[in-house]
């Protein structure tokens, strides 16, 4: 009974999408609105109408979909990690065995114009300030950023065995990836810092710890 009624008062009052959208569609136009909300509003006075008007949907197909507020914030970070995820995962996959190659692809990955936006960037920097209080938040990310972490790692690992760099690869890792994360929180500040600066920025420190694989232009032949 309670679906059908959903379903019908969905129907009724949507403003576009049309009564026949999938619904993987209408709830993939509700996380997107949920990402605009976020970069607008913030996670506090994010509700669950402002999502609705954004999506051009109406309020009982967000209930419909998620239930909750809480519900929907869960979805939409969980989409946010795992196209994080798929995107530099491909691209150290089309970057081939080159060890070079595929730090240069991990890093412009993150300066991607898929994943590299304000409003995503905006967005992240919303859960981020909700994840101490919130368990579900880092159970969420902390299986991704672990696996990020040790493939940095093995990065690391085969350019130092390559190269015969000074460094330990934990710590280059680490610093690889603060500096990257960095990065990405001065663009969220807004300082002036443009997404090119960014990567011209990140460019600059790979290139510099590890000179014998990468130059400004791109790997070196090996």
């Amino acid at each position: 009974m309670r679906t059908g009624g959903a379903e019908q008062g969905s129907g009724d009052g949507e403003k576009r999408g049309g009564r026949k959208a999938s619904k993987e569609t209408r709830r993939q136009q509700l996380i997107e609105a949920t990402i605009d909300s976020l970069a607008k509003r913030g996670y506090s006075d994010t509700t669950l109408a402002d999502v609705a008007d954004g999506a051009g949907l109406s309020r009982g197909i967000v209930n419909f979909h998620f239930e909750s507020k809480e519900n929907l914030l869960i979805a939409t970070l969980q989409f946010m990690s795992e196209e994080y995820g798929d995107h530099w995962n491909s691209a150290l996959e089309k970057a081939g065995p080159d060890v070079g190659s595929r730090v240069w692809a991990i890093v412009h990955a993150d300066f991607d114009r898929k994943i590299c936006t304000k409003r995503k960037l905006a967005a992240w920097c919303a859960f981020w300030g909700e994840a101490k209080s919130r368990p579900t938040y880092q159970a969420l990310c902390g299986a991704r950023d672990v696996k990020y972490q040790e493939t940095v790692i093995q990065l690391c690992t085969e350019l130092k065995a390559e190269g015969g760099y000074a460094y330990e690869p934990e710590p280059m890792a680490l610093s690889l990836c603060a500096m990257l994360e960095g990065l990405w929180l001065r663009l969220m500040m807004g300082d002036g810092t443009t997404r090119e600066k960014a990567l011209e920025a990140a460019i600059a420190f790979v290139v510099a710890v590890f000179p014998k694989h990468l130059t400004s232009q791109g790997p070196k032949s090996q």
